[in-house]
């Protein structure tokens, strides 16, 4: 099963992350956010419904995308520009749109202000 890491990282952390994985060590599969404002933001329920729908599925066209979680095509083809904008999706040759894992992993810490 192919697993992607959602996680709050630091620039250091990341770096850090990019320097072992120069130097041979695997780091696995990680989107990294700066903040957890910036994860919610980006991740809000509507674009986290479009990554279920495309978690260990097959690529899909933009209306079944929209079909399946129940949305207008045009709010659905907003939401998936922003998250092939961001990376986290991909469009095939096809045209399709893609999320290459089979699942998602959600990894971040509340601390006391």
């Amino acid at each position: 099963m192919k697993t992607v890491t959602l996680s709050v990282e630091s620039i250091n952390s990341v770096i850090d992350s990019a320097l072992q994985a120069f130097s041979g060590k695997t780091q696995g599969a990680y989107i990294s956010f700066a903040s957890l404002d910036l994860l919610w933001k980006v991740l809000a329920p509507n674009r986290m419904a479009i990554l279920k729908i495309l978690t260990g599925s097959e690529p899909l066209a933009l209306r079944e995308i929209a079909r399946r979680v129940g949305r207008d095509v045009k709010a659905v083809h907003n939401d998936v520009q922003m998250l092939l904008k961001t990376g986290i999706l991909e469009k095939t040759d096809l045209g399709k749109i893609a999320f290459g894992y089979d699942a998602i992993h959600v990894d971040f810490m509340l601390e006391a202000a």
